[in-house]
């Protein structure tokens, strides 16, 4: 077995290189020496055919000085329009990277128009192609070309494009650039084309999205959040104000809520839904965000929602009859109040006289009980006054309506 070996093993730098490592990097030119760039824009336009090599060569080494060179802060007046000599997108500050793609898309994708004969030729020597400025008409929106590396790459993807590794190829239109000329003339297996997708989440199109809502500040993201949890907000408010209106007309007017079929095929679903479906047959408003309308987590027609509505509606009963008696005298009246299940419950009803002097008997709550002896039913009520901050001192009189005691005994 061979040892591994790293990507610096297979590249031996030159003299020439180690000579010229301790000259200032100019970010914007992409090399170390100013006259250098000049040199290389000339020998673009002069060496028409082949161009290949001396080009591959020259690309890595400016990838290599970007790579090793560390932005800490641009000036966006004179950011690098070329896309083979800009560095990364992730390699400038973080908080400075809207501010740059802003600049950039006011820019527009760096297309150079040349006569034919000026861009150079690459690929077989037998079929040679080169790029044409016609596909800057077909793909004017996002296509660019580098003149530096005879390439062509994509404003929108460099935008957003992040250094997470991803599929194979996905670093080719915004870091290496697209070199195949031939898949270009490709029919629908067009290389552009199929970088752009069919699918409207594709890698290109969503770049494309983000870039509008960049350049759109009312889209902006925190703006369209904010809209939509205003509008959800209102929406969940309506959806909520329709249970409770109809658990409280139900409860008032003592009707079950549930039925016995509650399906969505079901003839009669209950008087609740039953309610929320009449209610919604007269606005339209209601009926676009209730029952099957309303998101499948939102519905607020479940039996806990129910239950909770009945809570609050009951809790905000008893906080009335305290209001009542305030610091008054009152007295209690117990008795036992099975339920279908056969369980025991205890049932308490407060009586009092009210500040224009009449008696009122108010129903105060239901305390389900383990078993009807004295010690148990004593300490359901204490717990049931306290917890309403109703002052046992203050009863004056206690007893159970009925010649019977709470086990159905005469004794």
């Amino acid at each position: 077995m061979s040892k591994f070996k790293t990507l610096d093993s297979f590249f031996k730098r030159k003299e020439a290189d180690i000579s010229k490592s301790n000259t200032p990097f100019d970010l914007n030119t992409g090399t170390s020496n100013p006259d250098e760039r000049h040199l290389k824009s000339s020998r673009v336009e002069d060496e028409e055919y082949p161009c290949g090599e001396a080009l591959i060569t020259e690309t890595q080494e400016v990838h290599f000085a970007l790579s090793t060179h560390n932005v800490d802060e641009v000036d966006i007046s004179s950011i690098e329009r070329d896309p083979g000599l800009r560095p990364p997108m992730w390699d400038y500050p973080v908080n400075q990277r809207d501010e740059i793609r802003r600049a950039y898309l006011n820019y527009g994708p760096h297309q150079l128009i040349l006569r034919k004969e000026q861009y150079p030729l690459s690929g077989p020597k037998k079929h040679p192609r080169r790029f044409q400025a016609s596909w800057f008409t077909q793909f004017s929106t996002w296509l660019e070309y580098s003149r530096s590396t005879d390439a062509a790459y994509c404003l929108p993807c460099y935008l957003f494009s992040t250094k997470a590794l991803g599929r194979p190829g996905c670093d080719v239109f915004t870091i290496k650039g697209f070199r195949s000329w031939k898949k270009v003339h490709d029919g629908k297996n067009c290389a552009f084309l199929t970088h752009i997708g069919e699918d409207p989440c594709s890698p290109h199109n969503n770049a494309v999205k983000y870039c509008e809502d960049l350049r759109n500040q009312a889209q902006h993201i925190d703006k369209v959040l904010n809209a939509q949890s205003t509008e959800q907000i209102l929406n969940n408010r309506l959806c909520v104000k329709t249970s409770i209106d109809v658990a409280r007309w139900l409860t008032f007017q003592g009707c079950a809520l549930g039925g016995h079929d509650e399906t969505l095929n079901s003839k009669n679903r209950g008087n609740f839904l039953e309610m929320i479906q009449i209610l919604a047959s007269y606005n339209e408003k209601v009926a676009s965000i209730v029952l099957e309308n309303a998101p499948q987590s939102a519905k607020y027609t479940s039996h806990t929602i129910q239950k909770e509505i009945l809570h609050v509606i009951a809790s905000k009963v008893r906080n009335k009859i305290h209001e009542d008696i305030g610091d008054s005298k009152f007295c209690i009246i117990v008795d036992e109040a099975r339920d279908e299940s056969k369980r025991e419950q205890m049932a308490i009803v407060l009586r009092f006289v009210d500040k224009d002097g009449f008696i009122q008997e108010r129903f105060f709550d239901i305390v389900h009980v383990k078993d009807t002896s004295a010690l148990t039913l004593k300490n359901g009520i204490s717990d049931v006054l306290s917890r309403y901050l109703l002052d046992i001192q203050n009863i004056r009189g206690q007893g159970y309506d009925g010649a019977s005691n709470m086990r159905g005994e005469w004794k």
